[in-house]
């Protein structure tokens, strides 16, 4: 389950498992996404299954019984969103320091939310389109466990997963991953894909690309003992030929097409969550 604050989430943004042998990755484990205040109204971003919010409160008219339902749908969302915060976040979640209990209370909220999707189609609503922020994994997702792996070894000050985020349009998404290293170093994972509709509530998923964004090194932050070493790795650096300088510059990109295809629902959906799985 993942949960993120921001407009857009790639259903699960959790990179599957695959083999030469099977294309196709799925994982049964939420996520939740919010979408980011830079939106017309803010959002928040995902969950794998994922769960994404937007501030956006309306007064509801009609019957009384559409009236009391969506009450309960926006004491839903405000339920889930501070049992996120009282379970540290997303900083918290990939570093691996929420408690079992806290994970249950969340996947529970989030269950509670689901029922009450107000978006009967949501692969095809404009409420997708947009950024989202991860905020929550599942327990089984393949995108906690490989950035638990990463940052439970390593203590802050040497790798941390800052955040992640997606951007959806027009059929395609680029999923975000921002590291920092040694707390001078920041760089970027991006993973672009390719979405087509599958059902009202059906996607498939087709990576397509993967992008390692060259480091940006900020120098005051570096370590007086690394800044000779550092010093002399960029001058190495300045010191290729133009094509490769400019290669290295544009980041390294490894081409991902028809190797991993992942099928995901959305099981909740509206202006500021997106829960996916």
């Amino acid at each position: 389950m993942s949960m993120a604050t921001s407009h857009t989430s790639l259903s699960s943004i959790t990179i599957p498992s695959s083999s030469s042998s099977s294309k196709f990755s799925s994982s049964l484990s939420p996520f939740l996404a919010l979408a980011p205040p830079q939106r017309t109204k803010a959002r928040r971003l995902h969950v794998r299954r994922t769960c994404v919010r937007a501030m956006v409160q309306q007064a509801v008219q009609g019957a009384p019984a559409a009236y009391a339902k969506e009450m309960e749908r926006l004491s839903a969302k405000e339920s889930l969103l501070l049992a996120f915060k009282d379970a540290g976040g997303f900083e918290a979640l990939v570093s691996g320091k929420t408690t079992d209990m806290q994970r249950i209370d969340v996947n529970e909220r989030i269950t509670g939310l689901e029922r009450l999707n107000p978006t009967p189609r949501p692969t095809t609503s404009p409420f997708l389109e947009g950024r989202w922020n991860f905020e929550w994994f599942g327990s089984g997702s393949p995108g906690l466990f490989a950035a638990r792996l990463i940052f439970e070894n390593f203590p802050s000050s040497i790798a941390s997963l800052s955040k992640m985020d997606v951007f959806i349009k027009d059929g395609n998404a680029n999923i975000t991953a921002n590291m920092n290293l040694l707390n001078s170093i920041e760089s970027k994972l991006i993973i672009s894909t390719k979405l087509s509709v599958e059902g009202p509530l059906r996607m498939k998923e087709e990576y397509v690309e993967g992008t390692l964004v060259s480091p940006t090194i900020i120098e005051d932050r570096v370590p007086e003992q690394l800044k000779g070493a550092l010093g002399q790795a960029v001058n190495a650096v300045q010191q290729l030929p133009v094509p490769i300088r400019d290669a290295v510059s544009s980041g390294l990109k490894v081409p991902l097409s028809n190797s991993i295809q992942r099928l995901f629902m959305i099981s909740y959906l509206d202006e500021e969550i997106l829960v996916s799985f």
